[in-house]
């Protein structure tokens, strides 16, 4: 059948392989747990006999289990022979297309102009192999993003080319397209990712409820409260160890067509961000990393959703660009992705951000929570609060764990304003921003009201004047044009990351 838009294409031959390695590995171990237990117990049916040292073990059954086994086998083969014919891919001039299934049929479009993010990963199985899948988030996608598995790693990078340029506004093939060049910038060393799990939240919880635990078992002259630390203590070493392994080698490039990210010991993930498709951004220090001063920086990104498949609460999602780094990293890494902070040619960017990060109260044009708001926040009430730029809002809060949100006004989705009985009864109101689904949840706690409501209705303004002016998704038409200014953000300045 041919149809217009560009030739077919296989996934290759091994990937049904590697994408059902785990059920096959668990019938094969209950295969051979049954078949272990038959030799240890001696069960035969009434059938001849095959005499094992110690042992008799009937021959009919081992002809029966065998044969069920090799029909399964058959059979499992089969189908994933059909599901690789089955599954076929290409790419127009404007889409990605992707069909799949053996009973239920799938075709599935993504149009490259809604293109957020392109990741290559290699899961260890598929690493071995040299193969790579490839991952391509569209807005509006959420966790259904189409997923190429499984290709040869070049094939995978290759075709990563060729969409960011189709994306872009530029025309290749997938032979044509060429690799952008990248600037390294930075490597979160091994050293402080290890101290940040350890100064992080959770392994502070644990090691403070271990002492209370043994403690009590003390008082208490019985071993049973300590016992159930063991249980804990498996989950939350292999959840640290999911964070140690996702962070690690986390490196971070800039590149043409976006903000490159390369990190993982088991499963590698190579990530393109494009520019101009954050939706929001997030830095946040814990308490405990206060003294150190590191930050960590996440994102919403359309399509990547709440978590990405990954943990979004340790920072080791794809929602995240940094999982700790030096506050000169952090900022570098949010003035690439939101380049012009538009604060004006009389004001330091730099000390705005350094205000939001550190400062309370009213200075350097951040509006805050009234003293009524200290009923409600007794900790955080002087530092929550918003400055609004020509081209973004920031939003800080939290006193214990300091954050700061930056949103431009291009990319908000909508306003609301959310007031309690006793809001109301203080005259305070919660302003709220609504992003892409994600990690960051923009809000503004207990404002005055006046200050809600005139934030709100201006701040509806600024956004519909800011898409108008975006002009198209495709930035490199945009940075072509010789009457428009380049859409690229500059290339961060090296920095220690010692």
């Amino acid at each position: 059948m041919n149809e217009p838009g560009g030739a077919w294409h296989r996934v290759h031959p091994l990937s049904p392989l590697i994408r059902s390695w785990q059920a096959i590995a668990l019938v094969i171990f209950f295969i051979g747990r049954d078949a272990g237990e038959s030799l240890l117990t001696g069960d035969r049916d009434d059938g001849p006999w095959l005499r094992l040292p110690g042992r008799d073990v009937g021959v009919g059954v081992w002809l029966t289990g065998g044969g069920l086994v090799v029909v399964a086998l058959v059979v499992v083969v089969a189908l994933m022979v059909l599901s690789w014919r089955m599954t076929r891919y290409r790419i127009t001039a404007d889409s990605l297309e992707l069909r799949s299934g053996v009973v239920w049929r799938q075709h599935r479009r993504a149009q490259l102009d809604r293109l957020q993010a392109v990741d290559v990963v290699q899961p260890l199985l598929a690493r071995i192999f040299g193969l790579a899948r490839l991952t391509v988030e569209v807005a509006g996608a959420g966790t259904s993003a189409i997923q190429l598995s499984y290709l040869t790693e070049s094939r995978a990078r290759s075709l990563r080319n060729q969409l960011l340029a189709s994306s872009a506004g530029l025309t290749y093939t997938e032979e044509e397209a060429p690799e952008a060049p990248e600037h390294h910038w930075l490597e979160v060393p091994v050293p402080r990712l290890m101290g940040s799990i350890a100064l992080s939240g959770a392994t502070a919880g644990f090691l403070v409820s271990a002492v209370v635990l043994v403690i009590l078992s003390l008082v208490l002259g019985t071993a049973a409260p300590a016992a159930g630390i063991v249980p804990w203590a498996l989950g939350s070493v292999g959840a640290l160890w999911g964070r140690f392994s996702r962070g690690f080698g986390f490196r971070v490039a800039t590149s043409p067509d976006g903000l490159r990210l390369r990190h993982g010991l088991v499963e590698a993930r190579a990530q393109t961000v494009p520019p101009g498709r954050v939706q929001a951004v997030q830095l946040t220090q814990p308490l405990l990393w206060r003294r150190t001063d590191w930050w960590q920086v996440q994102v919403n990104v359309a399509g990547y959703g709440a978590g990405g498949g990954g943990d979004a609460s340790s920072g080791n999602s794809p929602n995240t660009l940094l999982p700790v780094g030096t506050r000169d990293e952090a900022i570098g890494v949010l003035s690439f992705v939101i380049p012009q902070l538009g604060t004006g040619p009389e004001e330091n960017p730099r000390l705005v951000i350094e205000a939001a990060l550190d400062g309370t109260g009213g200075g350097s044009g951040f509006v805050t929570s009234p003293a009524a708001a200290r009923r409600l926040d007794p900790l955080s009430w002087r530092r929550n609060g918003f400055r609004v730029t020509d081209t973004a809002l920031l939003i800080r809060r939290g006193r214990l764990r300091r954050t700061v949100i930056v949103v431009p006004h291009a990319r908000t989705q909508s306003l609301g304003i959310v007031q309690g009985p006793w809001d109301r009864r203080l005259g305070l109101a919660s302003f709220a921003l609504h992003s892409t689904p994600g990690p960051i949840t923009p809000m503004v706690a207990h404002l005055a009201d006046g200050d809600a409501a005139r934030l709100l209705a201006e701040q509806s303004e600024r956004a519909q004047r800011a898409r108008a002016a975006a002009g198209p998704e495709r930035w490199m038409q945009i940075a072509r044009r010789a009457d428009a200014p380049s859409q690229l953000p500059p290339p961060l300045p090296p920095v220690d990351a010692s």
